[in-house]
């Protein structure tokens, strides 16, 4: 029985299966992430989170009340941390 060996076969083979895992691996990062948007955009369908996404994001207050921003120092954008 002869055989048939051809190394790019091979080659070739071995990268659309490597293209085909890295591939799987967005589908599955990329699910996740439509999983994780559905549930904020189900928390902006009421009042109460939409409030909480302005207040949080935006820093948006009501008329009467004031807000602090409390910054820790590792938080802070340096020259040495950028």
């Amino acid at each position: 029985m002869d055989g048939f060996f051809d190394t790019n076969s091979l080659l070739s083979h071995n990268e659309v299966n490597q293209e085909r895992n890295k591939l799987e691996d967005e589908k599955t990062y990329y699910r996740k992430e439509i999983v994780k948007d559905k549930k904020a955009i189900k928390k902006l369908t009421n009042e109460d989170g939409l409030e909480t996404f302005a207040r949080e994001k935006y820093y948006m207050k009501k008329e009467n009340e004031d807000i602090y921003i409390i910054e820790y120092a590792d938080s802070l954008k340096t020259k040495n941390n950028e």
